[in-house]
Parts: C-alpha cells; sequence; structure tokens
C-alpha cells in the first residue's frame, strides 16, 4: 500500500505538471490544482505509515536514469518533512485558484507550481545521491521560473532570479561534491551504503565533505552569510510561491544538513556543530535586525524566515554538541526543538506569506509606508496576518512559543558542563535568543501596527477589499494550524520525536511526554500551553468586561467617553499624525547603525516667498543588505573585470588559439613527465 501511495503521488504531480500546461486557461489551474492535491494526500498518507509503523519505503528502479537508476527510501525522519511541506502545500495551492488571475495562471506558472510541490515532497524521499541530485536540481529550476513569473513587468524579478540561480547553483556544486566524496569512498551512490562505510572515513575527509554539505544546505535554508538570494527571491515570487519558498523549501536546507551530519556521517566533533550554532546566530540577529529596519512587507517577512532558520540551526548545532560531549538527554530535546521549530515555521511563515500576497494582490504595493487599515477592509487576513505574527513573536498559546521554549530549557539544562565550548556557545546562544525574539517583536508590531490599524496612508489601502474565498480559506487554515499546535503541541510532537530519533540514535524513547502538561524526560521543565491559553482568555474577558464597564460610565461622564484607537486622546486623527514604517523604525536604525549603515536623505523645500518659511521637508532611509555591499558586491566586480580580461585572450584569431593548444599540451607532458 505504501509503494502505491509513492506511485500515486508521482503519478498525479506529473499529470498536473502536464495539465497546467496543456489544458485552456479556464480549466489548468482548476484540474491542476486538484491533481496535485491527490498527490499531496498520497505523500501524506505514505508519510503517516512510516511513522506509525517505523518502517521504511524502499524503492528502486534501473530504467529511469542511465547508469544509476532511482533509488526511494523513506524513512521517518524524512517522513516528518514531507508532512511539513504537503501542509504548506495544501493550502498554498488551494489559495492558487483565486489568485491565478494576477499573473499566475500562464502555462509556465501552471506547470511549474505543481512540478515544484512535487518535487520538494519527492526529496526527502531520495535514496540514493544520484535521485537526491535530480530532485534537488529540479526543485531549484521550477522554483526559479516561479520567481519569473512577473519579470516581464518587473526588473526587479529579473535581478532577484539572477541571484538566485546563482547562489542556489554555488550551493549545489558544494552539495554535489560532498556528495560524490562520500559515494566515491563508500563504493556505491546509495545512502545505506554510504552510511555503512562513511564512519571508517579519516577525520579530516568527514569534516571536509561536512563543510562542503553545510555550506550548500545552508545556503538553500537562507543562513546569513549565504541568505542574499532569500529576500530579493522571496520577495519577487508570487503569493503561492512566496509561501511554499520561505514555509517549505528551505526546510529541506535542514534536511540536508541532518541528513549528511546526522544520518550518512553518524554524527562528528564538537568543531562541526559549533560551526553550525554560529550560523544560526548570525542568521537569527542579522535577519531579526533586517526584518525590524525594512519598509517593504514581504521582504521582512523574507528576512523573518533568515532569523528562524537560525534558530533552527542554533538547536540543531546545539543537538550535536550535547551528543558529542555525551549529554544525551539535552541533545535528544535540543534535536526536538529543532525539528519543533522547523514544522512551526512552515505553518505560520506560510500563513505570512499568503497573507502577504493577498495585501499586494489588493493595493498593488508591499510598502509600508503606503498601507495602513487594513484590518477594517479585509478582517480575514488581517487576522491571519495577526495569527501569524503572534506565533513568530513567540507568544503564547500559539505554535511558536513552545517551540522556543524547549530551545531553552535545552540551553539552559546543558549547563554545568566541562567542556569550555559547550559553556560558551550556550551563553551565546541564549544571549541571541532574547534579543533576536525583542527585534521580531518589534518587527512584527511594526508590520501588523503599520500595514492593518490606523488610518489608511493611501488612495489603493483606502479601497482595499477583501480577496476571494479560497484565497482566505487557503491562509486561513494555517492560521488555524498555528493555533491547534500552540494549544495541543502533543498533535505533531510525537512524530516529531521519532524523526529526532531516527536522526540521532540517542535512545532516549520519550524527551517530551503529558498532553495537558508537556514534561521533559529527565529534566525539570514543564509546560502547560493550555492552561496558560485558559489563564489569558480569562484577562482577555476581564478586560472586555472592563471596556465595557467604562463605556456605561462615559454616558454620564462625557470626558470618559470613547475615542478612535491609535488617536492618542485625541478626538480627531489624521493620517500624518500616526507612525509610518520608517519613523516607527528609526530608534532602531540608530542603535544599530554600525551594522546597518542606512542611506538618509533630508530635502527641506522653501516656500516660494520667502527661504525663511519651509513648505515642504522630504525624509527618505534606506538601508541595503550590509553583507551584500561588503562582500557580494566587490565580488561582482572582481568577476567582471576577470571577464574582461578573458575576452582579450580570443581575438579571433586561428594562429593564436593553435600556440594555446600547444601550450597546453607542453604543460600536460610537462606535468606527466
Amino acid at each position: 500500500m505504501n509503494h502505491v501511495s509513492v506511485l500515486i503521488s508521482v503519478l498525479a504531480g506529473l499529470t498536473a505538471t502536464v495539465a497546467g500546461g496543456a489544458l485552456p486557461i479556464r480549466s489548468r489551474v482548476g484540474v491542476a490544482v486538484l491533481l496535485t492535491w491527490v498527490s499531496c494526500s498520497a505523500a501524506l498518507v505514505a508519510a503517516v505509515s512510516v511513522l506509525r509503523s517505523g518502517h521504511a519505503i524502499v524503492m528502486s528502479t534501473s530504467k529511469i536514469l542511465p547508469l544509476t537508476g532511482i533509488s526511494i527510501v523513506l524513512t521517518r525522519l524524512g517522513a516528518v518533512f514531507v508532512l511539513a511541506i504537503v501542509m504548506v502545500a495544501l493550502a498554498s495551492t488551494l489559495y492558487w485558484i483565486g489568485y491565478a488571475s494576477h499573473g499566475l495562471s500562464t502555462r509556465s506558472a501552471s506547470s511549474a507550481l505543481p512540478l515544484f510541490v512535487t518535487s520538494m515532497i519527492l526529496v526527502p524521499f531520495a535514496g540514493g545521491v544520484a535521485t537526491f541530485l535530480v530532485l534537488w536540481e529540479l526543485m531549484a529550476l521550477t522554483s526559479l521560473v516561479l520567481v519569473l513569473t512577473d519579470q516581464s513587468r518587473r526588473e526587479a524579478a529579473r535581478s532577484a532570479a539572477q541571484w538566485y540561480a546563482v547562489m542556489t547553483h554555488a550551493g549545489a556544486a558544494a552539495i554535489l561534491l560532498a556528495l560524490v566524496l562520500l559515494s566515491a569512498h563508500a563504493g556505491g551512490q546509495t545512502f545505506a551504503q554510504i552510511e555503512l562505510h562513511a564512519r571508517h572515513l579519516s577525520g579530516a575527509l568527514r569534516g571536509t565533505i561536512f563543510v562542503l554539505a553545510l555550506l550548500g544546505f545552508a545556503s538553500k535554508a537562507g543562513a546569513v552569510p549565504l541568505h542574499v538570494w532569500l529576500p530579493k527571491a522571496h520577495a519577487e515570487a508570487p503569493g503561492p510561491a512566496s509561501a511554499l519558498m520561505s514555509g517549505a523549501m528551505v526546510n529541506l536546507g535542514i534536511y540536508g544538513i541532518i541528513l549528511v551530519g546526522n544520518v550518512l556521517l553518524g554524527g562528528g566533533p564538537v568543531w562541526w556543530w559549533l560551526l553550525v550554532s554560529a550560523l544560526g546566530v548570525l542568521s537569527a540577529l542579522y535577519g531579526a535586525l533586517y526584518a525590524a529596519t525594512t519598509s517593504d512587507l514581504k521582504r521582512l517577512l523574507a528576512y523573518s524566515t533568515a532569523d528562524n532558520m537560525g534558530l533552527v540551526l542554533i538547536a540543531l548545532g546545539a543537538s550535536g554538541m550535547f551528543a558529542a560531549s555525551g549529554s544525551r538527554t539535552t541533545a535528544a530535546i535540543a534535536m526536538v526543538a529543532a525539528l519543533l521549530l522547523m514544522f512551526n515555521h512552515s505553518l505560520f511563515k506560510g500563513a505570512l506569506f499568503l497573507a502577504a500576497g493577498a495585501v499586494q494582490m489588493v493595493t498593488g504595493t508591499r510598502d509600508l509606508d503606503r498601507l495602513g487599515g487594513l484590518l477594517k477592509r479585509m478582517p480575514v487576513t488581517g487576522v491571519v496576518f495577526l495569527i501569524g505574527a503572534l506565533s513568530v513573536a513567540a507568544l503564547p498559546p500559539l505554535n511558536g512559543f513552545v517551540g522556543e521554549w524547549l530551545l531553552l530549557q535545552s540551553l539552559l539544562h546543558a549547563l554545568p558542563s566541562t567542556n569550555t565550548a559547550v559553556v560558551i556557545t550556550v551563553a551565546v546562544a541564549v544571549a541571541a535568543l532574547a534579543l533576536t525574539g525583542g527585534l521580531t517583536v518589534a518587527a512584527f508590531v511594526k508590520a501588523m501596527g503599520i500595514g492593518f490599524l490606523g488610518r489608511p496612508r493611501s488612495e489603493e489601502a483606502s479601497n482595499a477589499l477583501e480577496v476571494p474565498a479560497t484565497m482566505q480559506l487557503g491562509a486561513g487554515l494555517l492560521a488555524l494550524s498555528c493555533l491547534a499546535l500552540g494549544l495541543v503541541p502533543m498533535l505533531i510532537l510525537p512524530s516529531l520525536e521519532l524523526g529526532a530519533r531516527s536522526a540521532q540514535h540517542i535512545g532516549v524513547s520519550s524527551p517530551v511526554h503529558g498532553w495537558i502538561s508537556l514534561h521533559l524526560f529527565g529534566l525539570r521543565g514543564v509546560l502547560a500551553p493550555s492552561l496558560l491559553a485558559g489563564g489569558l482568555f480569562v484577562a482577555l474577558m476581564a478586560t472586555v468586561l472592563a471596556r465595557r464597564v467604562s463605556h456605561r460610565r462615559s454616558r454620564s461622564w462625557p470626558a470618559l467617553a470613547p475615542v478612535e484607537p491609535w488617536g492618542s486622546g485625541r478626538r480627531t486623527q489624521t493620517v500624518r499624525m500616526q507612525y509610518t514604517s520608517t519613523s516607527f523604525a528609526e530608534p532602531l536604525q540608530r542603535v544599530f547603525d554600525d551594522v546597518i549603515r542606512p542611506a538618509r536623505d533630508l530635502n527641506v523645500s522653501p516656500a516660494a516667498e520667502s527661504h525663511y518659511y519651509v513648505e515642504r521637508i522630504a525624509y527618505r532611509t534606506s538601508s541595503d543588505d550590509v553583507i551584500e555591499r561588503v562582500i557580494y558586491q566587490p565580488l561582482i566586480v572582481a568577476v567582471r573585470r576577470w571577464g574582461r580580461l578573458a575576452r582579450k585572450l580570443q581575438n579571433g584569431s586561428v594562429h593564436r588559439y593553435l600556440a594555446y593548444g600547444l601550450l597546453a599540451l607542453v604543460i600536460v607532458l610537462v606535468v606527466l613527465a
């Protein structure tokens, strides 16, 4: 039955791809979505079956790929990632039905989106190097097509696609080299053969392979400083594609790190995981800082993806470090925290990107300075964004809180330790977690407050209307999932524990147990999400009751009459009295001025009658990515310079080309001699 589910998933996904490219415009999106749901449902059945039974799905054939064939193996670890991808894919494709008229109903887009979903689902099914690399490259190419969907109208989309293409193929080259080194020394290309022989490799070779794999997969996960493609591509992709890339595709970067580091290589020394944790700390802080200071709604969400993937890398690095130093219980809890953070990020970031796509479709802009008042005009989209914002800010009773609590508990219970590296890493990670949390709250208070509350700042925002029902339902499903997993995290935690045990082989049967209250195995740590939610509900009802009482008193006391929210107590409120996104972020920009280095422009226009009177003051601030400016832009300049020099080598002269050939032959003969 499991094998049949895999075949149905593949065939339905490929049929959806063909239907999206061949059918007429009236039916292509609906048929492609229906077939994609069949593919996702079949993959979901296979993943749930593996998690319940513990028996991996194993399939192979030599009739598709020459020389190597196709190898399919789905373990419990891969099944966890399939679950996350399917959740986002089902909601995003439902959302696609209403979004299709906004440039996502062309033949190329209608065939690329199902193929993108299918290739992502199948990556964790790969059981060999060749199969993995083919599916990985197919996922990259189809996502690139989706980023290019709007390239005919937007130069930014073409630029984003170029950055994405270069970075993703550079990462793929590192992954290819790592896996080729593994398969060459294992004498075979299946993951089972590699896992059997990889433990006998030398320490230097194992370290080289891990670093190459980490660089390649961290690039796909959007880890800093390999993140430069992410805020560009995620912002320029259509709404459903953005949700899939940020909520599902980046997870596969984490899957690759676990696959190579924990499964194929069987773990490693402390310095491996110190490197992973360092990438995580840098990504979390850098992503949260830029999310808090940008005014582009989708770029804010994209930088937040780097932030959240940083937290996952911190948890993953801590798990490997604790396992290497002998703390098996805290290692198990940290691995569960990493998988839970990954899964939760899929849900709330998918919901946020779908809500942001709805805002952009209705208003035609992503600039927070031109939005405002959208909660009244788009109530469902506004509530979805609010739930996503509360989740990403790790506030109870939503799902983001439980994952960060588990990570904090694993870090705190790792002390005291005799390993100096562990002590320093834990201290830095806890500090980074605290600072990242504050910056994330600031970023999403800005996004929600400036974008959805207050008064509209443009005519487009004033005339905004709610999006079609399918778009509301698709985003709403992910938002409801955030609420459900926040209240009852044990709906998913047992599956994540099975995946963590499959990845680490650490022997701790159930590091987190209990339903109403979560208890940590062997540690003093208890969390009761449902009871916490009940307390918050009681406090909310008390606030509502107090508000009603104050309204009754206001009838006899006019001075206590209610005023407009965000009106600072004034009876009249204008748009110019409100905070803008730029002004809200200004204090943070000044605090981190040496890091962000924003460009500021102040233009004062005097009145025509006298220059002593000011008619208009315009203040603009912009902050480009400092890593892109300091590292990548000089690299691009150097490559272009070398390209210009290389052109001089070919002038069309046959004599010069023959001389080049003779020189190469002489060099080869000298080397061989």
